[in-house]
């Protein structure tokens, strides 16, 4: 069963968007970037979305953005910089099931998760 993900077209700002994308990937997958930026109608909007995804943190009152779940086109953990700890983010993943060596999602292809397939 697919779950509607916010719409490009609303009144909502870009980084509300993204949060809610971001928490409709399930658990033991991972997303890009480029993919959540692509699906929003922001093609380029890749950096965007890495801003949103760091004024997502839990001081913010926003812990139920899976932030960990978005990693590079590559599967590399960029992001992983933006964590309390740096190896936050791989152990938020690895207890999700994911594999990551040497900071990058092993079967990344197989895990990843398109919101343009995905969510349409």
């Amino acid at each position: 069963m697919k779950t509607a993900a916010p719409s490009p077209k609303t009144e909502r700002n870009f980084f509300q968007d993204v949060h809610e994308v971001v928490r409709l990937i399930p658990t033991g997958r991972v997303s890009t970037y480029g993919a959540i930026a692509h699906y929003l109608g922001a093609r380029h909007g890749a950096r965007m979305v890495g801003y949103a995804l760091i004024a997502a943190a839990p001081a913010l009152g926003l812990e139920n953005v899976p932030a960990q779940r978005v990693v590079n086109r590559n599967g590399l953990l960029t992001g992983r910089h933006h964590f309390a700890t740096p190896t936050a983010m791989q152990e938020a993943l690895e207890a999700e099931g994911v594999r990551v060596e040497n900071d990058q999602v092993v079967e990344f292809k197989k895990l990843f998760w398109d919101p343009a397939t995905e969510l349409e």
